[in-house]
């Protein structure tokens, strides 16, 4: 759909405000071109197109050649789009692109206001004023359900069009122009009051979270204060264990709770999957329960307990 707008004397509508130069022919004397020549009866001053003589009738000069009224009409008249007729010397003319109106022909397609002197704009060939063209086509602020103008700023959002005085927060009633907002049924906020409204706040620092966070024993945190206790490194995206009702990464939770191997010393937290192997008071990593002689792996297999060690059949046999 082309839709163009003319606003005034624009470029694409003019208007012919001089009038055609009309003379008469006297039998003493013409004038032509502002210069002023003597003739007599015997010379002849005929039409260019009619031959008929001039003398005593109103001519128009036109490119060096005179014509009568008539002929200079249907010769270099322009015919009117709206009524068909020819737009005389004498009528003031309007054309808008490539095509002419007499000025009382110019008028609004819908309530007939002449264009003449007015805003319009062009619609498939239909010529609107401003008023019916905004009543017709334009879109309507939903919160005021007043016509939103041409060229007037407005604020468009899933479907809907606002004014952009009327686009404003539900709760502060401020404008919300070109900022962020948060909708919320058929409300919107600005960022600050949605927050202070709706938003769930953290459990750590108390500040509301506008998006993301995690969530832990049904408690909202913001990602940045979901922290290891001991370490304090950010816990999301990471495994992590708690002691108490408080979160901990998996190093720290091994050094300071986990059961130490026999062995190896290094802590025994059976996350990932991992085996351990436990025989009284002692525990062993699946890998390092083996002969403390011959360093055979014990797992399965039977095995002696002496003093500190555990031993292999073997081994066994040799004290």
């Amino acid at each position: 759909m082309s839709v163009e707008t003319g606003k005034g004397k624009d470029s694409r509508r003019q208007s012919t405000s001089q009038p055609t130069e009309v003379r008469t022919a006297e039998i003493s004397e013409l004038v032509a071109h502002g210069s002023e020549s003597e003739d007599t009866m015997s010379e002849r001053f005929d039409c260019d197109n009619c031959k008929e003589s001039l003398y005593g009738r109103k001519y128009i000069q036109s490119e060096d050649s005179p014509y009568c009224i008539p002929c200079y009409d249907s010769r270099f008249a322009n015919t009117c789009d709206e009524c068909k007729e020819l737009i005389g010397h004498d009528a003031r003319e309007l054309f808008y692109e490539d095509r002419h109106y007499h000025e009382h022909c110019f008028r609004c397609f819908r309530c007939d206001r002449s264009l003449a002197d007015e805003p319009f704009t062009s619609q498939e060939e239909e010529l609107l004023c401003n008023d019916c063209y905004c009543n017709e086509f334009s879109s309507k602020c939903v919160a005021c359900n007043e016509t939103v103008m041409p060229g007037s700023r407005k604020l468009e959002y899933s479907g809907s069009t606002w004014h952009e005085s009327c686009f404003i927060c539900n709760s502060c009633k401020q404008p919300i122009g070109s900022k962020a907002f948060i909708p919320d049924k058929e409300d919107h906020y600005c960022v600050p009051c949605y927050e202070n409204k709706f938003a769930p706040r953290c459990t750590r620092c108390k500040k509301a979270l506008a998006k993301g966070g995690v969530t832990y024993r049904d408690e909202p945190w913001h990602k940045e204060c979901f922290v290891c206790t001991g370490c304090k490194t950010q816990l999301a995206g990471q495994p992590f264990t708690s002691r108490e009702d408080s979160p901990y990464c998996l190093k720290c939770f091994g050094n300071l709770y986990a059961k130490k191997c026999e062995a190896c010393s290094k802590p025994i937290t059976g996350f990932s999957g991992g085996k351990y192997i436990s025989f009284e008071e002692r525990q062993w990593h699946q890998t390092c329960f083996t002969c403390s002689r011959c360093s055979a792996s014990l797992v399965g297999k039977g095995f002696f307990p002496e003093n500190d060690e555990v031993l292999c059949r073997e081994c066994n046999s040799d004290l």
